[in-house]
C-alpha cells in the first residue's frame, strides 16, 4: 500500500494536568478528504494544530509526505507550512485589507509575488467560489457570513496548496448556505487534487465533503472508515453522535 499523505501515530498532547490527546492514530491518503467529527473538547482542534506545527505533542509521530513534522523549526517548518492551506472557522479575514488583498495575502507575503500578478490570481479564485470582480475592492466588513466564508476559501486555494485544512467550515451558516459552501469545498478540492482534513460537528457537512470520516472522543479515534459506511458503523459512540441522542456512552459535559 502507498504511504499515507498524512499519518498520525500515538499522538499525545497535554496542557498541564489536562490530557487532551491520548494516543491519536489516523491517516489520510493522497488526494483524499478526511473529516474528523466529535463534540466540543474532544480534541479535534488540538489535533489540527499539532499537524500545523502550532502545538507540539509530548509523544508520538506526525508525518506529512513521509517527513516527520514534530520538531521542525525555522526554515524547515516554514517550508512545511508553505504546503498547507487553511480555512478558519470564522474566515479570519483582515478587515483592514480589501477582499482581493485578503485572497492574495499568502501570494504577496509568502511567495513575494508581484501585486499585479497576485491580484489577477485573486480575481480568478474569487470567480471560482462564485464571487464577482465587483467585490474585489470592498472591505470584508461589508460581506455577508456566506460571502466571508467564500473569501476564506478563495484565500486558502490561491497558492494551490497540496494540503488544505478546514476548521468548522459551515459554522454560523443556515443549512442552504452551508450546502453551498460544502459544494464549493468539494469542487475546489477536486480541482486542486489536494489532500484535506476537516474538523466539524456538522454531519451534513461531514457526509458531503468527506471520503473518510474519523470520530474522536476523549482524545482517541474511536472509529474511522469510508463516509458511506458511517451509518453502519456499529459503533455506539458514532451512533449516538450522528443521531444526536442524549442516551449513550458519550458523557455529556454540562
Amino acid at each position: 500500500m502507498p504511504e499515507p499523505h498524512i499519518a498520525l501515530e500515538n499522538v499525545h498532547k497535554s496542557f498541564g494536568a489536562k490530557h487532551v490527546l491520548r494516543g491519536v492514530d489516523v491517516a489520510v491518503g493522497k488526494g483524499r478528504s478526511l473529516v474528523v467529527i466529535g463534540g466540543s473538547g474532544s480534541g479535534k482542534s488540538v489535533t489540527l494544530k499539532c499537524i500545523l506545527g502550532l502545538l507540539h505533542p509530548e509523544k508520538g509521530s506526525i508525518r506529512v509526505g513521509g517527513q516527520e513534522v514534530i520538531g521542525l523549526q525555522g526554515p524547515a517548518l516554514d517550508q512545511m507550512m508553505g504546503r498547507f492551506g487553511m480555512v478558519f472557522q470564522g474566515a479570519a479575514l483582515f478587515d483592514s485589507l480589501s477582499v482581493w488583498r485578503n485572497v492574495a495575502f499568502g501570494l504577496i507575503q509568502g511567495k513575494k509575488m508581484k501585486t499585479s500578478e497576485a491580484r489577477a490570481i485573486a480575481l480568478d479564485k474569487l470567480a471560482e467560489v462564485g464571487l464577482g470582480a465587483e467585490l474585489a475592492d470592498v472591505s470584508p466588513a461589508e460581506l455577508s457570513g456566506g460571502m466571508r466564508k467564500r473569501v476564506g476559501l478563495a484565500r486558502a486555494i490561491a497558492p494551490e496548496p497540496e494540503i488544505i485544512f478546514f476548521d468548522e467550515p459551515t459554522t454560523g451558516l443556515d443549512p442552504i448556505m452551508g450546502d453551498v459552501i460544502n459544494n464549493l469545498i468539494v469542487d475546489s478540492v477536486k480541482r486542486l487534487g489536494a489532500t484535506t482534513i476537516t474538523i466539524t460537528h456538522d454531519m451534513a457537512s461531514a457526509r458531503k465533503i468527506g471520503d473518510d470520516i474519523a470520530m474522536i472522543y476523549k482524545g482517541r479515534i474511536v472509529w474511522c472508515g469510508p463516509a458511506d459506511e458511517i451509518d453502519q458503523s456499529n459503533n455506539p459512540y458514532v451512533d449516538q453522535f450522528i443521531h444526536g441522542r442524549e442516551e449513550g456512552p458519550i458523557e455529556i459535559e454540562l
